[in-house]
């Protein structure tokens, strides 16, 4: 069979979610599935009304019979009723987390986008999630029902266990830089642990929210952190990785994640972790991996993680925990396995 998976913007953007799309774009032919992709012109998640229009049409051109069309949940979410409903083949909709739960939204349009999302859902024929704390809340808050979620945990490539870098606590930051990952917070706990031996590095391209990106430039600066924070901006896979192997301890403020993929690359190399519990994180590592936090609180954060940074023993507690959760998280070719097996139970019989 065929899909059709539409995704808006760039999809070589270094995230996760365009991460998790490439990843099964390369792994779904294995199964059978031939894929065509359909690049989304347009704003997204704030389309115009001529944008969306354009997306149904973009996807029914390159439909054929039998077909599905898989669409990302950063456009999918966004594309009212009248859009989906032109669309001529079942849909399978990707959502790695609920739009209107970007932090940084005002109430106003993070309302328009919850409640637009839910109208959306309604209409697909199947949902994937990439978790399932994403299950549970289109249950919950979205009133998908359970028969029609599938939960196609994001697959992570096994890696080497991390050499660390045998000298003051080297801590490691990964992700975009937006409102959503609370790197501020981050920077608000270290400002109270000048007293100790640490370097962060931080990971992560300031383009995707260029106000957020500049506020915490000026947060360093403020808090006299220059020399202590080395902000790398984006980097390519392989420097990333030499970047895991030389650190110590893996950290995420994040208020919210639809799972948490820079957690388990941590766990992968089994890096002790300090954590949130926003979103899915809190499930993504596992408790003897990781010492968690409630996300926001800049005073718990700075505890946990002087706790990691002073207690050696700890530490080493937390990576032996970290490395055998790595050695059990799923492969790209279960997360595969998992949407090629919904998509082929919505696709259109075979006429006679």
């Amino acid at each position: 069979m065929r899909l059709i998976f539409a995704t808006p913007g760039d999809l070589s953007a270094r995230t996760g979610g365009y991460g998790y799309d490439r990843s099964v774009i390369a792994a779904l032919p294995e199964f059978n599935i031939e894929i065509r992709h359909v690049a989304l012109e347009g704003s997204f998640p704030f389309p115009s009304e001529a944008q969306t229009e354009t997306a149904a049409r973009s996807i029914n051109a390159a439909l054929a019979p039998r077909d599905v069309a898989l669409i990302d949940g950063l456009a999918y979410g966004a594309l009212p009723e009248e859009a989906i409903r032109a669309i001529t083949a079942p849909v399978l909709a990707l959502c790695h987390h609920p739009l209107g739960l970007e932090h940084g939204l005002d109430p106003a349009r993070a309302q328009a986008l919850l409640r637009n999302e839910a109208a959306a859902l309604a209409l697909a024929a199947h949902v994937i999630v990439t978790s399932a704390h994403t299950r549970n809340a289109l249950i919950e808050d979205f009133g998908v029902s359970p028969q029609r979620i599938t939960v196609a945990l994001p697959g992570t490539t096994p890696a080497s266990r991390a050499s660390g870098s045998g000298s003051a606590a080297r801590l490691l930051a990964v992700g975009s830089i937006i409102a959503r990952k609370g790197f501020d917070i981050l920077i608000e706990a270290l400002a109270g642990l000048k007293e100790l031996d640490w370097r962060l590095r931080l990971v992560g391209g300031a383009h995707h929210a260029p106000q957020t990106a500049e506020a915490l430039a000026r947060l360093i600066e403020a808090r006299e952190l220059g020399a202590r924070v080395d902000w790398l901006g984006e980097i390519s896979a392989e420097a990333l990785d030499g970047i895991y192997d030389s650190s110590d301890i893996f950290v995420s403020s994040s208020l919210y994640e639809g799972y948490g993929m820079a957690l388990a690359e941590a766990l992968a190399r089994g890096l002790p972790i300090v954590t949130t519990t926003g979103g899915a994180c809190g499930d993504t590592a596992p408790d003897g991996a990781a010492l968690k936090v409630p996300p926001g609180d800049v005073d718990a954060l700075r505890e946990a993680l002087r706790r990691l940074i002073l207690d050696v023993d700890l530490r080493r507690r937390l990576s032996e925990a970290s490395w055998r959760a790595g050695r059990e998280l799923p492969s790209w070719r279960d997360t595969a396995r998992a949407i090629a097996r919904a998509a082929r139970a919505i696709a259109p019989a075979m006429t006679q």
